[in-house]
């Protein structure tokens, strides 16, 4: 099927390692003009923006911490400048930690909050700014994890940042549609990435085994099983498509 989706330009933010950079390759693999947008990982980014050069797509790699609103401003423009427009914005960029959610240090609790939720808010108010002056008929895609939905033991704080997506996008659906530009949320359950450790706890096989029992397809996520469902919400295929959240999880929720 052809997701319409050659000659779009992309900006996708966290694209400099995991499911971000999976994403992002996914974009340029469908003929899109895609902005590798990273912070910390700039190997990842400056690879994956040369691999869709050689494939003839136009491809940066551009560093943007989403805490500095600078930062976000010069990468728009940036993006811009090199592209002409912004067609799709995924906002993939989080910080997220596990933990009894009473011993989380406030500061680390505050970094949670700058990075995910004014982080989105800062790249999405200015892609939608953008969108509006330019009468660019677009859409944004973001990520969040089930326990933004559902609640997650250990992870309050990371779900509290999290559902603060879903009402953001939803919120801008609203707003936005009369300019044609859409926004939709997926919702994600465990998948294997960078940070899959730092998550299961390094679990061992008995312990992973019973992770998967938790999930009725019996199996935890793979990077490649998100970005079919990103590209489709952003396709023009996807047009009457707004304001939706929508789980890639396994049927770990079904809510």
């Amino acid at each position: 099927m052809d997701l319409q989706l050659a000659g779009k330009n992309v900006l996708v933010t966290g694209a400099g390692q995991g499911l971000g950079l999976a994403i992002a390759a996914a974009f340029a693999d469908e003929g899109a003009n895609v902005a590798f947008a990273y912070n910390a990982s700039n190997e990842g980014a400056e690879k994956g923006a040369a691999a869709a050069q050689e494939a003839g797509r136009a491809a940066l790699a551009v560093r943007c911490d989403v805490t500095s609103q600078e930062d976000v401003e010069r990468t728009v423009g940036q993006v811009v400048r090199e592209f002409g427009s912004i067609d799709v914005l995924v906002n993939n960029a989080a910080y997220t930690d596990t933990g009894p959610f009473i011993d989380i240090d406030p500061d680390e609790l505050q970094h949670m909050v700058d990075v995910t939720v004014m982080g989105t808010m800062r790249m999405t108010q200015a892609v939608v700014r953008h969108m509006v002056v330019a009468n660019t008929a677009g859409s944004i895609v973001s990520l969040m994890g089930d326990s933004g939905r559902v609640g997650e033991s250990r992870l309050a704080a990371v779900a509290t940042t999290r559902a603060s997506t879903m009402g953001l996008m939803k919120s801008v659906a609203k707003e936005f549609g009369r300019n044609g530009i859409r926004a939709n949320t997926v919702s994600l359950g465990l998948v294997r990435s960078e940070r899959f450790a730092h998550h299961t706890g390094n679990a061992d096989d008995e312990r992973m085994a019973r992770i998967a029992k938790m999930y009725p397809l019996r199996r935890v996520g793979a990077p490649d099983d998100v970005p079919p469902m990103v590209l489709l919400l952003a396709s023009p295929l996807s047009g009457w498509t707004t304001g939706q959240t929508i789980s890639v999880n396994g049927g770990y929720s079904m809510v």
